[in-house]
């Protein structure tokens, strides 16, 4: 019944082992502790005792989190040791140092992603323990799959506050069939976060005209539901600041005369009524009042109009909006809705209602564009509130008759662009019936314009979007790359774009192509491109036989980047004398693929020979040999553009002989005592070059 040795560990990671009395063999024996599981093992001997038990060993472990096996041993006096007993333990690893929770942005509605931070060297554990209170449910489980300390949760319900978030390491091991789990403590802040609840759905709007007649007989039908007056209808501010003064309500938008609202508030007193709106939902008889009464601020809108000369209103008839929606997708946690009203693109209204309703009644006594988008908000809890994502965005017009022209969802489809001139193009789509008596929107830009500096764009009218109503589109460039984007309209709606189509004007060229030689090795081609067009690169090619390799094709020999110059030129060198060569300049455009123009725009030119060198001349029996060579040691002519040779003798009496270009010797037959110029002349069909003259005397 006598305890065995006892093995303990400390807060500061510190395994002590205590000798107990029943692990006294023999006061002759020697009693040595040996520790496992790091690296290398660790032996320590307990102080020689006599009745009184040794102190005990204390061993600072290095590893958080790892386990231990730490054994007994025996040594007698013939140092013959003997293992009398082992105990395993496991060592608490350190805890997480700081965690940070972000939106699942794939699916925020479900989805968090958890990053801690805990220190990493000498700290090891399995699984992480995540616990929180979902609501007022607590939870808590075990998760491994962390990488780099990052974890995606995904099934967390939406609209839910999930508070007081902790994180613990967890290290478990197994030693002969038992299992060890060691908790880290929690050391860092407990965190909160709410997720993101579903939009409503089926968001629809009615615009109907107003009989005043049977207006009440109409609210009447909605038995089972309170039409909201001002009591029930909550701006965002006020339910933020409830405390707060009014001279502390964010000022009024200047929205005030398109929406109508009964105005029959004791907060109000004797005020008039505003001018601008009058709103009303449904809910069951004798239901607690969800929002608070509406801003002061309508009334200093008012006050502000008040003085001013009354105008002559518009001849429009208000009419009635119906905003209906049906709740979020289940299982969403949620408080209620957001209405946000929008007028003209910048008077705006911002309402809530309650969860339980699902219709909203306004009168708007001003034609206009609106946008209407319905959200869900959850606010229960302690965590921020935090409104859902706007399912759709709901867009009409009331024109000043008040005829209701409903939001355009269709987008031109099968847009083609049709280029009729280096100018201009043309557009065509094709719509429903239904869409076919609304008019359009051509949007064109270039998309060349912004690949070129500033100072040296060849194109300025389409660097930004222009619109038009025409699918004419003019003022093109030639060689500039277009994005045309066709939207439907009715009225002032526009509908959704369609696809984008891009079209490429190809470039004119160059024109006026000129070449100048600069001897039988060497030419400098200019020209001139049009003023009107763009383009990257002149492109300047040259085709020619090439000995080497024994063929004929065009090979790039040098681009040029654009430049505002109307006027361009370079100079080729290294050419082959007597040769046939054909130059063409290119122009290639930003565009993707590249165009480029013309194929036309060449000019052949075979270069000037050079001037042969008279290597002997004899005279024998009247007979005059002449001996000459070409261009360094045996040249190939063969492919040559040499014709012949022209031999001239000039004397007395002028004496030419041509000669085969295969040739380089002749013989002329001169009379003795005369006094002769000889020079050898290589001619081509379109120039020659004549060689040093030599004077002999016969």
């Amino acid at each position: 019944s006598a305890e065995p040795f006892q093995v303990a560990v400390r807060e500061d990671n510190c395994i002590i082992v205590s000798l107990e009395a029943s692990d006294v063999v023999s006061s002759s024996s020697v009693y040595v502790v040996k520790i496992a599981g790091e690296s290398k093992n660790y032996f320590f001997q307990f102080d020689e005792f006599n009745s009184t038990l040794p102190a005990p060993v204390v061993f600072n472990a290095k590893y958080h989190g790892l386990y231990y096996i730490v054994t007994l041993l025996v040594v007698n006096s013939n140092m013959v040791s003997k293992s009398a007993r082992s105990i395993t333990v496991l060592t608490k690893p350190l805890p997480v140092s700081n965690v940070s929770i972000y939106d699942y942005k794939p699916s925020p509605e479900t989805g968090v992603l958890f990053e801690i931070q805990y220190p990493e060297k000498y700290n090891v554990f399995t699984r992480v323990n995540i616990s929180y209170w979902e609501g007022k449910d607590y939870r808590t489980m075990l998760y491994k799959d962390f990488f780099k300390g990052k974890t995606v949760f995904n099934h967390w319900l939406p609209g839910i506050c999930y508070s007081n978030i902790t994180f613990q390491l967890v290290s478990e091991a197994t030693f002969n069939k038992s299992t060890l789990v060691e908790y880290s403590g929690v050391q860092h802040e407990p965190k909160q976060h709410r997720t993101v609840p579903y939009p409503p759905r089926n968001i629809s709007v009615q615009i109907l005209p107003i009989n005043r007649n049977n207006w009440e007989e109409h609210s009447g039908n909605f038995a089972e539901e309170s039409f909201i007056g001002p009591q029930e209808i909550m701006r965002k501010e006020k339910s933020s600041h409830p405390s707060e003064s009014p001279t502390e309500i964010p000022a009024a938008n200047t929205s005030a005369a398109w929406l109508d609202e009964p105005s029959n508030s004791s907060e109000y007193g004797t005020s008039s009524q505003p001018s601008w709106w009058s709103s009303e939902a449904e809910s069951s008889e004798g239901e607690e009042e969800f929002v608070s009464a509406a801003s002061r601020d309508y009334e200093a809108t008012d006050a502000n109009t008040s003085g001013r000369a009354t105008a002559e209103p518009p001849p429009f008839l208000p009419v009635q909006m119906v905003l209906t929606w049906l709740p979020p997708k289940p299982p969403t946690a949620f408080d209620g809705f957001h209405i946000n009203i929008e007028r003209e693109e910048n008077s705006t209204e911002f309402l809530t209602v309650s969860e339980d309703t699902h219709k909203f009644v306004a009168e708007l006594k001003e034609p206009g564009k609106y946008k209407l988008s319905v959200t869900t908000f959850s606010s229960s809890g302690s965590c921020e509130v935090r409104g859902s994502q706007s399912a759709k965005t709901l867009s009409f017009y009331i024109s000043p008759t008040g005829e209701w022209i409903e939001e355009l969802t269709e987008k031109p489809q099968h847009v083609t662009v049709t280029v009729l001139s280096s100018t201009t193009a043309l557009t065509s789509w094709t719509a429903s019936h239904e869409s076919s008596g609304n008019s359009t929107i051509v949007s064109v830009l270039s998309l060349t314009c912004q690949k070129q500096k500033e100072s040296q764009r060849l194109e300025k009218h389409y660097c930004t979007e222009v619109n038009s109503s025409s699918s004419l589109i003019e003022n093109l460039v030639p060689g500039a790359q277009y994005q045309v984007v066709v939207y439907l309209r009715k009225g002032p709606l526009v509908g959704p774009p369609s696809d984008p189509v891009t079209f490429s004007i190809v470039p004119t060229g160059i024109k006026d192509l000129t070449l100048y030689p600069l001897g039988p090795t060497a030419v400098v081609l200019s020209w001139n491109r049009p003023f009107l067009g763009v383009f990257r690169k002149y492109v300047v090619e040259m085709f020619y036989f090439n000995p080497s390799t024994m063929t004929s094709e065009w090979t790039t020999y040098y681009e040029i980047a654009a430049t505002v110059s109307l006027t361009a030129s370079v100079r080729i060198a290294n050419l082959l004398p007597a040769w046939y060569y054909n130059f063409r300049v290119t122009m290639v455009t930003w565009g993707d693929p590249e165009l480029s123009c013309c194929d036309s725009s060449t000019i052949s030119f075979i270069t000037a020979p050079v001037a042969p060198k008279i290597t002997s001349v004899e005279y024998y029996n009247h007979l005059l040999y002449i001996t000459w060579t070409y261009g360094g040691d045996g040249p190939d002519l063969s492919h040559s553009r040499m014709l012949h040779w022209m031999v001239v003798a000039e004397g007395k009496k002028k004496i030419k002989k041509s000669v085969t270009r295969n040739v380089m010797t002749a013989v002329l037959s001169l009379p003795p005592g005369d006094i002769y110029n000889l020079s050898v002349t290589a001619c081509t069909e379109r120039g020659s070059n004549t060689s040093m003259p030599q004077l002999v005397k016969l």
